[in-house]
């Protein structure tokens, strides 16, 4: 019999993943380690936060922690561990934070308690870089572990993803409609999967899947911040108390915007999204 001929492009591509290798140990520290990587803006910005928190300063905590997310950013920039296209993105997450603070931190939803050059409204702009890390997270997670959205309903899903970031923001006065933009969400997304490699092996699951255990990591990665003061909610004012669970769909549905923000920016002018 003559062998098998394979094309150029089969050969060394990632073979589809079976049930087994969602849980050959080898599989799981190869992603746990892509996604290490992935969070090194986070671990950087924990890093600063701890550091502030514990050595005195020539300068108010917030102002140095925004010359620190400048110095971060810079660093990520120079030594190619982000592209510059990527800075652009963060950077686009460090406005839009900010927008968002803007308006929470003035309904009283969370503060900063601390004094700076850099505050404004009750907001240090150092602030935005929290958000910065969210959208640096996703932005290394999709070059890492070359992700794709099967299927994926660009315009219906951008259209709920603004919906839901202005629900955030409208709440205070408006009726608050999460529940429902949260069904909807379900809905554009049903059927649509993340694919993504790790090693030689292409695995897929839900996208809206993937945005709830995001949003779990993240309500964890929350409570580490505000331990380590980088803001506190009212009932953390006196003593550090555990941040509501209800957060963790707060985060899951927020993180949708961010994964939207970027699959925008990866799809636009690249064509469609590739079928499921």
């Amino acid at each position: 019999m003559a062998a098998e001929t394979r094309t150029p492009a089969e050969v060394g591509a990632p073979r589809s993943a079976t049930l087994t290798d969602w849980f050959r140990l080898p599989q799981l520290l190869r992603f746990a380690w892509q996604q290490s990587l992935s969070c090194l803006f986070a671990a950087g910005l924990f890093a600063g936060l701890a550091l502030s928190s514990a050595v005195p300063l020539p300068v108010a905590r917030y102002d140095a922690l925004l010359l620190y997310g400048i110095a971060l950013t810079a660093l990520f920039w120079a030594t190619r561990l982000e592209t510059g296209t990527e800075a652009l993105a963060v950077a686009g997450f460090h406005i839009v934070g900010l927008v968002f603070e803007l308006v929470k931190v003035h309904m009283g939803s969370w503060s900063y308690p601390d004094d700076a050059l850099t505050k404004f409204g009750g907001v240090p702009l150092y602030s935005g870089f929290l958000y910065a890390a969210v959208g640096s997270y996703v932005c290394q997670a999709w070059r890492r572990l070359d992700l794709e959205f099967a299927g994926y309903r660009r315009a219906a899903t951008a259209l709920v993803a603004a919906a839901i970031y202005a629900n955030f923001l409208t709440h205070h006065w408006l009726p608050d409609v999460r529940v429902l933009l949260a069904a909807s969400m379900v809905a554009v997304t049903w059927g649509v999967m993340v694919r993504f490699t790790v090693g030689d092996v292409r695995y897929r699951m839900p996208l809206a899947l993937s945005f709830v255990l995001i949003g779990f990591f993240l309500w964890v990665a929350e409570n580490i911040a505000t331990f380590l003061g980088a803001w506190e909610y009212p009932h953390q004012a006196d003593v550090w108390h555990l941040v509501h669970p209800a957060k963790f769909g707060a985060w899951a549905l927020l993180v949708t915007v961010a994964c939207v923000i970027v699959a925008t920016w990866k799809y636009s002018g690249r064509g469609r999204a590739p079928a499921g």
